[in-house]
This record gives structure tokens, sequence and C-alpha cells, in this order.
């Protein structure tokens, strides 16, 4: 009967290539999520410059998913405001 001499060396890397197999066979639906681009839609809306209005329609478009990104005050009369989802 022969007897396997098994090296430490060449148990480490075979043990090492399964390892790395494995983490390339679970890796990749996370590789291509972080790929895909995302995309914003955007939507600007002019409301009169009271509190309570502007308060009303923030509320509104916060409960829908929109986030407030930016004021623009345009002729300073009506102000603009910018969300994003």
């Amino acid at each position: 009967m022969q007897r396997i001499h098994f090296s430490g060396a060449w148990v480490v890397a075979s043990v090492s290539l399964c390892i790395l197999g494995i983490l390339l066979l679970v890796g990749q639906p996370f590789a291509a999520k972080a790929q895909e681009s995302k995309r914003f839609q955007y939507r600007i809306i002019e409301v009169l410059p009271d509190t309570q209005n502007m308060q009303t329609t923030l509320n509104e478009f916060g409960a829908s998913g929109w986030e407030l990104v930016a004021v623009s005050m345009g002729n300073m009369t009506e102000p603009r405001l910018i969300f994003k989802k």
C-alpha cells in the first residue's frame, strides 16, 4: 500500500482555491447590483409664498415619497420647490 504525503502548502493552496471559487460564485449578484445606475425623477413646483401653503405642499409631496432638494426663489415672489424621487 502506498502512502500519500500531502504537504501543508498544498493543503493551504487547495483550500484557498475552493474558498476563492465559492466567493466568486456568491459575489456575482452583488457585483451586478452595484453597477446598476440609479434613476431619479424631479419635480419643480411653484407655490405661494405663505407658510401654510408651503407646508401643505411639502407634506403632500413628502407623503408621496418626494424629497425636497432645493428652493429657487425665481422672481422673489413665487418660490420654486425642487423635489427628487
